[in-house]
């Protein structure tokens, strides 16, 4: 199924079209201004850990260049922009003292973007936790619950009125099962067990935060980010079928159903057995703090498999530099299933982008396959706001090029094209098509 491009006009005026970033991802100065290090910085210093042997030390110079990249964000003709704040840059050991220095330069930045008027949509975690809270056992530990909330009370007390929104998590999905599951993402620790309790502290210390920071008087949006997906069954066999539905348990139902009703779902609970999470009384009740908005992050559907895994490229759709199945209808499914199971107030696209290779030809990035994604996106997205979806924004991931974690340096995300030797930015095709969308008034 493929859906018609519609105009900017198609959209309700107030309609959030933005670019998203993350710290670590772009920012560099890993020590610079008393920044301390995160989990990525220890993480990519592991051999083998990082595809390209790389980490974010330089990444995007975003650190020193945020002035050009405050004016390519203003150029592009976007209302807003998603972007997340250090933790360790503002709070070196996650407690204790903070560092002025790195509030400064958040400050810098905020001012900025302000007076060309884009409305600032703050992430406080996207994935670069203290490495200080980490040797304290990380999200695994109940007391970084704490911890967390000290810190995003600060951020809120300082930044709150100036910001248009507040995100708590980035993929609380990623942090658990890809770094204390997997292994394959900072920490790198391989325990289920130890996962679990961090799905669950990553969602109280929500919860937790959310609360703090709305007794500030606070009346900023507040919301957290999901990574979601359709799950497909890969075949009609009751094995496929009880598969997908496992799967969709532990990847979307088991944080919608905690924000939005209080409680895990009890499959879920039963087939994890010894390594389900342990829950003190009242938690439930914290993590379902009512959300002024839901960030969902979409870049492809899934497929559930009881035997081999499944290969997308058996579907005949197109595949990104990240194997991943280009799916737009997947988006419009998605928010229509999230608004159709557990209504949340507003969704926001907050990630939606593809990597490919890029070729620098004579100063211009024909990056065709990227743009006929994004395109095709906002159709999705705009499909399911025809449906009657409550889905008030899009952000394209990302910007710029940037430190794609565990690929490295290899695959290329951004709108913006990054010379990594001369750290030289050049819009490609998609971000002209981008600004051109934009533009109509």
């Amino acid at each position: 199924m493929t859906y018609p491009t519609p105009s900017r006009q198609h959209f309700p005026d107030d309609f959030i079209w933005g670019v998203a970033t993350s710290s670590f991802q772009i920012e560099g100065a890993h020590l610079a201004d008393g920044k301390g290090p995160s989990v990525w910085d220890t993480f990519c210093e592991v051999k083998g850990k990082i595809a390209d042997g790389s980490n974010g030390h330089v990444a995007c110079e975003h650190y020193q260049r945020w002035p050009e990249d405050v004016q390519l964000i203003a150029d592009l003709g976007v209302n807003a922009y998603r972007f997340s704040m250090s933790w360790p840059r503002v709070q070196p050991d996650g407690q204790g003292a903070w560092n002025e220095a790195g509030f400064a330069f958040y400050d810098r930045l905020i001012d900025a973007l302000s007076a060309r008027g884009i409305a600032l949509h703050l992430t406080l975690n996207h994935w670069d936790l203290p490495q200080a809270l980490q040797d304290q056992g990380g999200w695994a530990n109940r007391e970084t619950c704490a911890h967390f909330t000290r810190y995003a009370t600060e951020v809120a007390r300082r930044f709150g009125s100036r910001l248009a929104s507040i995100c708590t998590h980035n993929e609380p999905w990623v942090i658990a099962i890809l770094g204390y599951e997997q292994g394959i993402f900072a920490p790198g620790i391989q325990s289920r067990s130890q996962a679990m309790q961090a799905v669950h502290h990553l969602l109280l210390s929500h919860g937790m935060a959310c609360q703090a920071m709305r007794g500030l008087g606070l009346t900023t949006p507040m919301g957290i980010v999901l990574n979601l997906s359709p799950i497909y069954p890969a075949s009609q066999s009751p094995e496929d079928l009880a598969k997908a539905k496992l799967d969709d348990g532990l990847i979307l139902r088991l944080y919608m159903d905690a924000l939005y009703r209080g409680s895990y779902p009890q499959d879920v609970i039963s087939h994890l057995a010894e390594d389900a999470p342990q829950v003190k009384s009242g938690d439930m009740a914290t993590i379902a703090q009512p959300l002024d908005f839901l960030g969902v992050n979409y870049y492809t559907r899934n497929f559930s498999s009881s035997g081999n895994p499944w290969d997308v490229a058996s579907t005949g759709n197109q595949v990104t530099d990240m194997g991943w199945e280009v799916y737009p209808q997947g988006l419009t499914e998605l928010l229509c299933r999230l608004h159709q199971d557990y209504q949340p107030k507003l969704l926001l696209v907050t990630e939606n982008g593809a990597a490919f290779k890029d070729e620098y030809k004579d100063g211009v990035i024909n990056d065709t396959q990227r743009l006929d994604y994004v395109r095709d996106h906002i159709a999705a997205t705009h499909a399911a706001h025809q449906q009657g979806v409550p889905v008030g924004g899009y952000f394209a991931w990302s910007l710029m090029d940037n430190f794609e974690w565990a690929s490295g340096y290899a695959k290329r995300f951004g709108l913006v094209h990054v010379n990594f030797e001369t750290q030289q930015r050049t819009l490609k095709n998609s971000a002209l098509w981008y600004q051109q969308f934009l533009s109509e008034k």
